[in-house]
Parts: structure tokens; sequence; C-alpha cells
């Protein structure tokens, strides 16, 4: 919009390694830029104007730019002093710094200005267009010819524009201008002219309009002109703002009416495909238009944002506008401006999709987001682009009104590289689940790069140095969906942790990800596993550690969610037995929100936990249109209302219809309640706590696309509305799924709720050494790290305060976790075993001379261990372990062999690094 502040992409992975990814579609290697991207997103050193620039062409490696300024200055920390540059500057591509040209455009009264600059085709003469009576103090009117060579005004082209001339187009003979003038050389020339490219004498070219000329472009076969706009006629055709005219005579050949009354058109592109335009509207079309060659239409990006200018490149459309709303395209909802963006110039043959309110949607936007801001005069960040070229090196030039590049200042003129991508993507946040035997899962949110949408993912287990699995996975700045992976080669009752990085084309890598671990369970975790094989697509059962992400725990939904404002992360108890926690939510202003743009079909389950006592009611679940703004259209929603009263609403044909617990059947009572909303075929059902609450014959709801909201969104114009649309209280185990469960499904679920899972303990050493016939008086309890080996012998001793069994509950298995040193060949061949010390020792007082005695019988073995620092674990006799719960108890490490093994001693810092035991208890 003028002066106004989706993509449903599938998740592409690629795998190596063991285990399984989610919905995997492989992709080819990338290569220093995710192509077809042609450019980095890393800003390069520019010399800056300091005001608007306007307008840019180039020419044998040097750019022009022309605008609203006086001078030019270094990059910020840049050596050298500021320039006179009045409205003017011609810069080296690659440099960036100002070159020998120095043009002043200037007018006797009122401010100067170069609105338009078009170098021919010959690379030998400059055009210049805007509001300027002389150049370098030769007398012009409003439009120059410059010897690129000379770097001097041609005399002989003398054209008169008596007004603001806002863009040129040049063939080998003629110039053709728009602008705001309503005659040329005292003759009829209204908004568009036409003159001689040596004598800018006027030619017979007629293309009259009502309102000022914006754009003009020669066709691709050089018989027809296109023009843009803020124009209703032309030459007494009705047109708004963009015609098709004849390029001798300026008859019209073709008119538009599909652009509305509000947008204008203010740039008009080509490549041999066609024709791009880009508009700038209030309250109207913001995007762009895509033409073929005969001039019709072949899809238009109706987001909103005020576009300023298009460019083709080797089939990539680059725009520079301020998109916040691409919500047309199924793309980003209203918010964060978009200042840079790319697109595929056409779909691929077959895959335009069927217009939508007759328009055909645009091409994907791909990775390429530099960052600017609004900056200065109308507040529109970029205005203008350029491409040019320097021994083998493309750059792409920008100028306009910004004074932020990628969140450092830099005004009016940016440029960016083919080659030299050194951004690193951001570091990926991950969790891990474990919730049968044999199986973890691991997820993350994809990461981003400013230049780069395919990522390749490592992923690393116990702090080895080597992935175990390779993940690639498509990502934009604003759609980052989950990615997993799932490891099957894990063991029932062992705890294992994870790292993850990301890495883009060009080889940069991102830190490694926070460690997160899991034990895995030695019996099904009833609950959850059944919610993953009914078929849930989206599970999020909030056991995130860390804001603000909500892992997605289906088997391949891969939707996470977004937290907004924080909510309480953590909660205990939860809804279901175990330690599963829950959200919590403060009815004011937090929520959760999916992170992709998606539909629902006709068939879905809702599903939720929720515990409150609030009296001010508020959205549990449901679907809108917007992510962290209120939502325009919302449905498929679970509320509550004032009195504690549920609702499952939809919304077909703009008329809502609900379902409803009964006027006294009330559920803001601080306990955990199960709520369940099923739509299809059937119609609507509604369940709290395992049972029935009636069902409604409505099998429409409102087609939108859109996002799923937890703790809040519009609830406006819905029936018992309740105080706040936001829920205080504590959300759990809420599940999508894409069909109806039955009624059977649903109880089940409920029952499941409170079967008995297993419990799990982790506990770490709470003293430790070893011992060194080497030195045999020497007590290393302050060591950061322990030894063993048979032969000089060392052995490492251990002491746990094993916990007792719960209530009701056996030890079902037990593992001892150790972590090798970074020391090279920390590693060894031979076998360490684990067995029981029975004599007394101390970290502070033991040494060789006064070992303690040690048991006969191994509880466990380490049956050789690789070097490179990474966890080990073995795991240990289930009944020795169960004698001995509810006492301090030492374990000692010994070898027969002469290969020492390095490992972490409690004292250590490293990750993962502490001796640990994982006991997990069970039902007897």
């Amino acid at each position: 919009m003028r002066r106004s502040r989706g993509l449903t992409a599938a998740l592409a992975l690629s795998l190596a390694g063991a285990g399984t990814a989610i919905g995997l579609v492989l992709i080819p290697e990338a290569s220093a830029i995710t192509q077809p991207v042609a450019f980095t997103a890393d800003n390069l050193p520019t010399w800056q104007p300091n005001g608007i620039v306007w307008a840019m062409d180039e020419a044998n490696g040097i750019v022009f730019a022309g605008g609203t300024f006086s001078s030019v200055r270094p990059p910020d920390g840049a050596a050298g002093a500021e320039q006179e540059a009045v409205n003017f500057v011609a810069l080296d591509a690659a440099t960036g710094a100002p070159t020998s040209c120095k043009l002043s455009f200037t007018v006797g009264e009122g401010s100067a200005t170069v609105r338009a600059l078009t170098v021919s085709k010959d690379k030998k003469t400059l055009y210049a267009g805007g509001y300027f009576g002389a150049v370098n103090g030769t007398p012009v009117s409003s439009v120059a010819a410059i010897d690129i060579a000379t770097c001097t005004p041609k005399a002989s082209f003398k054209p008169q524009f008596p007004s603001t001339v806002r863009a040129l187009a040049v063939t080998d003979d003629t110039v053709y201008a728009a602008g705001d003038f309503s005659t040329v050389e005292g003759a009829t020339r209204e908004r568009f002219a036409a003159v001689d490219a040596t004598s800018g004498a006027l030619k017979p070219f007629v293309a009259n309009a009502d309102e000022p000329g914006r754009a003009v472009r020669l066709s691709n076969d050089g018989k027809n002109i296109l023009l843009g706009g803020d124009f209703f006629t032309v030459n007494g055709s009705q047109s708004h703002a963009l015609a098709v005219v004849n390029a001798t005579t300026g008859a019209v050949a073709k008119t538009y009416g599909t652009i509305p009354s509000m947008s204008v058109v203010k740039s008009i592109a080509a490549d041999t495909t066609g024709y791009y335009v880009s508009n700038e509207g209030t309250g109207g079309f913001d995007g762009r238009i895509a033409l073929a060659t005969d001039f019709s239409e072949k899809w238009r990006d109706q987001c909103l944002g005020a576009t300023q200018y298009v460019l083709p490149y080797d089939g990539v459309l680059y725009s520079s506008s301020h998109a916040h709303n691409c919500t047309a395209e199924g793309q980003f909802p209203d918010g964060k401006r978009h200042f840079l963006l790319a697109q595929l110039t056409d779909w691929g043959n077959g895959e335009a999709p069927a217009p939508i309110k007759g328009f055909v949607r645009s091409p994907a936007k791909l990775g390429w987001h530099p960052t600017a801001n609004d900056g200065l005069g109308e507040g529109i960040g970029p205005r203008v682009m350029a491409v040019a070229e320097k021994n083998t090196t493309k750059y792409m030039w920008v100028g306009g009104e910004f004074t932020l590049i990628n969140g450092k200042p830099q005004q009016a003129l940016t440029r960016f590289a083919s080659t030299g991508d050194v951004r690193v993507p951001t570091t990926p946040v991950s969790s891990v689940a474990s919730v049968k035997p044999g199986e973890v899962q691991v997820r993350w949110r994809a990461s981003y790069d400013q230049d780069d949408n395919k990522l390749t993912y490592r992923i690393y287990r116990n702090g080895s140095a080597t992935p175990i699995a390779t993940v690639s996975a498509n990502s934009l700045e604003w759609l980052r969906r989950q990615a997993s992976w799932t490891d099957t080669t894990v063991k029932a009752g062992a705890s294992y942790s994870y790292r993850v990085t990301a890495t883009d084309a060009a080889g940069n890598t991102s830190a490694l990800s926070a460690s997160t671990s899991v034990s895995v369970p030695n019996s099904v975790s009833a609950y959850p596993n059944q919610v993953r094989e009914d078929g849930a697509g989206l599970y999020w059962r909030y056991d995130d550690v860390v804001s603000p992400y909500v892992a997605d725990s289906s088997v391949a939904g891969n939707t996470s969610g977004i937290q907004l404002n924080a909510p309480a992360l953590r909660q205990t108890p939860g809804a279901v037995t175990g330690a599963s926690t829950a959200i919590g939510f403060n009815g004011t202003s937090q929520q959760v929100y999916s992170d992709h743009r998606q539909t629902v079909g006709s068939s879905y389950t809702l599903e939720t936990w929720f515990k409150t006592n609030t009296t001010r009611g508020g959205k549990l679940l449901g679907f809108g249109s917007n992510q962290d703004r209120n939502s325009n259209y919302h449905d498929k929603h679970l509320y509550m209302t004032n009195t504690g009263r549920i609702f499952f609403g939809v919304n077909p044909s703009g008329t809502a219809k609900t379902l409803s617990t009964g006027l006294l059947d009330t559920y803001n009572d601080n306990k955990w309640h199960h709520v369940v909303a099923t739509q299809g075929p059937a119609g609507m059902a509604l369940y709290l706590d395992g049972k029935s609450k009636g069902t409604l014959n409505v099998t429409g709801s409102e087609p939108i696309e859109g996002f799923w909201h937890v703790g809040g969104d519009n609830l406006a114009g819905w029936p018992s509305r309740p105080t706040s649309n936001f829920f205080a209280g504590q959300i759990d185990e809420t599940a999508v799924y894409p069909k109806v469960l039955t009624e059977a499904q649903v109880k089940n679920h409920f029952t499941l709720a409170t079967a008995a899972t297993d419990t799990v303990s982790k506990v770490n050493a709470t003293e430790d050494t070893y011992i060194n016939q080497g030195a045999p008086s020497t007590a290393y309890g302050a060591s950061t790290s322990l030894a063993v080996r048979g032969t000089s012998a060392y052995e490492t001793y251990l002491r746990f305060d094993i916990p007792a069994a719960p209530a009701g509950q056996v030890l079902k298995s037990a593992s001892l976790q150790v972590k090798t040193t970074t020391t090279a060949s920390a590693g060894t061949v031979d076998t360490v075993s684990v067995v029981p010390v029975t004599g007394t020792w101390s970290g502070a007082g033991t040494t060789f001379n006064s070992k303690p005695t040690l048991g006969t019988t191994p509880l466990g073995s380490f049956a050789g261990v690789p070097d490179g620092s990474a966890v080990q674990s073995t795991p240990l006799n289930t009944t020795a372990l169960s004698a001995v719960l509810g006492t301090s108890y030492s374990l000692g490490l010994t070898g027969a062999g002469t290969d020492p093994l390095w490992i972490w001693s409690s004292e250590s810092t490293a990750v993962d690094a502490k001796p640990q035991l994982t006991l997990t208890f069970g039902a007897k």
C-alpha cells in the first residue's frame, strides 16, 4: 500500500545415516548460493548519498545513480572524505566507490531531482530524466543525454520537457519519456512522449494520458510500448494504470481493466518470456503482475506493500517493496516488512495453479532476504535496482530511501555480489522425545539463512564429532517448519543426547544447538503413543525447555508452534501421567501459533486438555488467518465462556454454527479436563472427559488458509463471546488430526491419560576419582578427567546416591553413562568392566597405595570404546542395582589391557560430561 506498512511449501528433506526422516523429498546438492538465486544477501561496502536514490542504470562496470542528494560519503567506518555529488553519482560496480565522472544536475528554482536513468543499447550514452535545468552548467529541460566516455552532456540533444520526467526507454533512434508533463516542445503530449535519440526533436508518437506516467518499456519485438502510471485513459480509451501502444504512432494496442482504481504502476521490466509490472496502491493492489509476450496476464502477486521496482534476472524476479502481507498468496500474514524479495519469474510447465478469484497466484518466493528499513521521505525503503558486472562478478545494486541494510547503517545505496556468501545460518533449536522402546525423535525448527533456502542439518549423538545423520530442509524467513529425524538404533533404558548444526550451500555452519537428552523407555508410553498411532498431524506436548518454539511430536506433521509473549513452560503436574509437562497462559496476551500456513480438510479432529479457574473465558484451540496479530478470519475453534462452558464453532457461509455444553455443565473448576471436537461427513461432535456432549448436522466450515492457535485469537462475533480472547490457565497435549476420531477412540484417549508410565531417574556421580600406579601416592579427586587401564594400573571410582523405587514400581533397567575426553586416543580397544566397590574410598584421600577393594562380579562392561569425545553407555545388572536402591553406592571401572580409557569426571564443565546412572522404574 502507499505509505502502508503463505507460501505453503513442502518441507524438503534428504537423509544419510541411521534412522528415518519424515516426509522425505530428495533434493540435489546446492551450489554456493541456493539456485536459482544469483546473489548473496551479504551487502558490500558502498559509498552513500545523503538523500534518496530514485534511478539507476549501468554500463561497462560503472553504476549510475540519480536522485535527490548533494553528496556521497564512504561506508560507515571506512576511510575517505565526503564528496560533492549533486543528484548524481557514478560508482565502480566492484568497489562501490565513486569514479572520476562528476555530473551536477541543478535547477534555477525549486529542487532538482533525477528520476530516470537509461543507458543506450551500445553503452555509449546515458539518458537522464527528472526535474532539472542544467547538467554541469549546460542548459537542459528535464531530460539530458550524457556521453559516457567523456562524462559530458551532449549539447546537441535538447528536448524541452517543462515538468518532471519519471521514466525513460531508449531504442536506437528514439527516447520515450513518461512523467507529469502535458506539453513537449510546445506541442500537446500528455504524460507520454517520444523524441529523437540524437537531437531530441519531438516525434509524432502520441499517447495522451489523463494522469501522470511513471513507467515505459519497449516490447521485445520493438513494435509496441508498455505504459504505466496513474492514468485511467490513454488516447481516450479506458485503461487504468497499464496500457500497450504502438511504438511509432502511440495508438492504443491493448487496454487493462483489472487493476484497482487506487493502484498505480511504478515500473515495468522485461525478459525473453514476457513483462513484469510493479504496483503501489492504497487499500488495493500493491504487488506484481507477469505478462506473456502477447501482453496477457500470466500471474499476479497480490502481496501488500508498495512494490516500487521489478528486475528479472536469470529466471528470478527481484523486487523492491515493503511487502508486509502476503496472505493472498498463501505466504506470510500481515506483520513484518520485507523490503527485498526474489521469486521465480514463471511457473514450470503444468505447475501453474487454478485462478483464485480470477487471478493465478505468483510463483514461489525464494531464499533471498536482505533487510532494509523505511528510511527517509515517504518511508518506502528500496526504490530501484540494477545488475552490473565487472571482472566476471555480478552485482545487484539497490537504491532508495533506506538508512539501514541488514541491521547496520547504510543510506540510499547498497550492493550484493554473486560470490562471497559469508553469513552463517541461525543455530537450530532442537528437542528430543521417546515414547516407545527403540525410537527417539529428534526435531528442530528449521534454521534461517538470508540467501540459502536449502540448508543441510547434521545430527550428532552423545557428543560424537561424527554426525549420525544428515538431513536437508527448505526454509524461508517466514516459513521455518519443523524438521525431524527418528533414531531407530537406540536401546531401551539407555539415555542419549543430541545436538544439531545447520550448514548453507557455501559451507557456512552454525554453532551446535544446545544438547538435549532423553531416556528411552522400557515400555510404551500409552497416551502419547496412541495419539501418534491414531494419526495426529499436529501434536504439541509442551515439554519444551526454551522459548519460543513448541515441538511437534506427531509422526509426520512437522508443524511446530511459536510461543507469543512468553507463556509459562514446564508446568506441573501435566494432564497425563508421567513426566510430561503443560504450558501456562496469562489470559491477556500469550498464545502459541503454528509455524506455517495451511488449509484444513473437511474432516478433522481437535483435541486438548485444559485446567483453569478463570471467569473471563478465552480460546483454547482454533484456526485463524494470522499469526501474532488478531485473525480477520477465524474458524474451527474451541473456546470457553465466562461461566466455564465449552463451545465448538465453525463458520460456513458466514454464519456461526456451534455446539456447547449445557448451562450448568461448566469446566472452570481448576481440574484437568479433556476436550475433543470433530467435524466430517456426519457433522459436528463435541466430547468432554470422554463423554459426548452433542452433535450437529453441519459439515461445512470457513475455507481459509491459516494457522492453528492455542491460548488465544479473535473471538469477535461468536455466540456467548467471553470477556477475553485469551485463555488464563494451563493447556496440555494439544493434537489436531486430519480425520474424525471415533467416540471409542476419544474415550480411549481419556482413559489412557491415567495409565501407568515408567519413571526415569538420572543420577549424576556425587564424587569420583582414579588411582595411578605410576604415581602411587597421588590423589586425583579434583581432576577433571578419569582413567582406566590394566597395566600399569589406572582404576576409576564413582559414587552415586541411588534413589528408592517410586511407590508401586520396581527397577526395570539401569545403565551407566560416561563421556570420553577430547584427549587424542581417549578411547580404548580393551574391555572396561563395571564392578561394585566394596571397600572405602574418598576423592580427596584415595591413592594407589590406599585403593579400595572391588567386587569380582561385573555389573556391566564397555567392550572397547572408540576414540573421539562422545558419550558411551552400558546396561547394568538390574538385580544387583535393585538391592542397593535408596543407598549411597560406588562403582569401579577396571581394565586388563594396556590401552587407557580417558573419561570426564564430575568436576568437568564439558557438555554431558558427568558420569551418570539412568534408572528406569515401572509397574511391578
